[in-house]
């Protein structure tokens, strides 16, 4: 998507947006019950006291204050269980959940909408049918208010927990990695080999440290063909960088390059303290990783979680796997763009490799992670086999270092050979891979 887009989006999922918006809704309902009865042709039925309406507005406005101050301290509380007991990086996913930001967003709507309410009935602005409006409305707020509520409460009871938080990070993992499957090269021609790129293409170098979190390709399609030129990129999301790393390169085939197009390159580019979700799938599968190697650290010792998280990754890397939809050809939409792939071994090396180093000393997590391993390697193409295989002799390599008890070790070498006699690595072929049914799809060769 273009960036101002991206932006718009990271900005709707910040609470105090979704606040300040239902906020305003709550003031404008408020003062537009004392405008519109002038517009009412017809007499209501009944009368409202303004004595009846302002008790039941000092009630919502009392409730909603101290309902808002405890949500508030609950979802803190909830941040921080998160933070210390699955990782820091989870956290955001939380911060950005709509439920909670709904409910809070009521709440703090509510109660403006009573105080405005309050301060406009003391001044006599509401008449006769104003004053019905407004109880009618007020009504509708009460009956928001308790759906609100008895959602919040179904809420509270996952928010935070440890399997709730990793069910958000393997759906934010899942949405990257289909996206990325939808668009291998973000729309871009691919670029399976560097030696590709014209020696006369000049590099655009990051003028910032940090996480590349976003590429307008787009824009950078709009200005390949307005120089009418090829952008390289070298640098694609997730990718650390810092000043004079390059971020494209730029197929000049004239000295008269103008530096401003050089600068629209690198404004294409947004680099952020952190990573982010959207268009990095490996970052889903480093802090799935996080939460076992968490788990298995000697303060929580909670193997459980790391099996269940190996079970997870090895959903997501399903995925990546694909089928032969994605072997389709397609037309690139940003044709003058080229850009790398992500390896298959590096998103292994992400989900996997701390897990078999913090695992090393626990048989049943390595037994679980080969078992993995072992269905992964009959997935996918040449380069999906090579990678499983490779991950699962690192496995063996930390476990033999680590294990204690000779029954531990012959029992994961039983494993390990059922492994790769399943997996079709004999000792003859062991440091490669079996010939795979499938061709590779030439995923390229961006390392982040």
């Amino acid at each position: 998507m273009p960036r101002w887009l991206w932006m718009l989006k990271q900005l709707t999922r910040r609470l105090w947006v979704r606040a300040t918006l239902i906020g305003v809704l709550g003031v404008v309902a408020a003062i537009l019950a004392a405008v519109v009865e002038r517009f009412v042709p017809w007499s209501l039925p009944g009368s409202i006291g303004a004595d009846a309406v302002d008790s039941i507005l000092n009630i919502i406005a009392s409730s909603m204050l101290a309902v808002t101050t405890f949500s508030l301290s609950v979802m803190t509380s909830a941040y921080g269980s998160a933070t210390s007991n699955v990782t820091p990086r989870a956290t955001k996913l939380l911060m950005e959940d709509r439920v909670t930001q709904n409910v809070l967003s009521t709440f703090i709507g509510s109660f403006l909408f009573s105080i405005v309410g309050i301060v406009v009935l003391k001044t006599g602005a509401y008449g006769d049918r104003g004053r019905v409006i407004l109880f009618f409305v007020t009504v509708g707020v009460i009956v928001l208010i308790v759906v609100s509520l008895l959602r919040w409460i179904d809420h509270l009871t996952r928010l935070g927990r440890v399997g709730e938080t990793t069910d958000r990070v393997e759906e934010a993992t899942r949405q990257a990695i289909e996206a990325r499957l939808e668009l291998p090269y973000l729309g871009g021609t691919p670029l399976k080999d560097r030696r590709a790129i014209p020696a006369a293409a000049k590099h655009v170098s990051a003028n910032a440290i940090g996480y590349i979190q976003h590429v307008d390709m787009a824009a950078l399609s709009r200005l390949a063909g307005k120089i009418d030129k090829d952008i390289f990129l070298a640098a694609i999301p997730g990718t650390f960088v810092y000043p004079d790393t390059t971020l494209a390169r730029v197929n000049a085939r004239n000295t008269e390059q103008d530096g401003d197009t050089l600068e629209d390159v690198r404004n294409a580019f947004t680099i952020a303290r952190e990573r982010s979700f959207d268009q990095d799938p490996r970052f889903g599968l480093a802090v799935m990783s996080e939460i076992a190697s968490r788990a298995l650290s000697p303060a929580v010792n909670d193997p459980g979680t790391a099996i269940d998280v190996i079970g997870r990754l090895v959903r997501l890397m399903s995925l990546w796997a694909g089928d032969d939809v994605h072997e389709k050809p397609e037309e690139p939409r940003f044709p003058q763009v080229h850009v790398p792939m992500l390896e298959t071994r590096d998103m292994f090396e992400d989900g996997f490799m701390p897990i078999a180093r913090d695992g090393a000393a626990m048989v049943e997590v390595q037994l679980r992670l080969q078992k993995a391993l072992l269905a992964l390697s009959r997935m996918g193409d040449r380069d999906f086999h090579d990678a499983a295989l490779t991950e699962a002799r690192r496995a063996q390599e930390h476990a033999e270092a680590a294990l204690v008890l000779k029954s531990e070790k012959t029992r994961l070498r039983e494993a390990i050979r059922n492994v790769r006699k399943q997996a079709g690595e004999t000792p003859a072929n062991a440091p490669h891979a079996a010939p795979r049914k499938r061709a590779s799809r030439g995923r390229g060769t961006a390392r982040g």
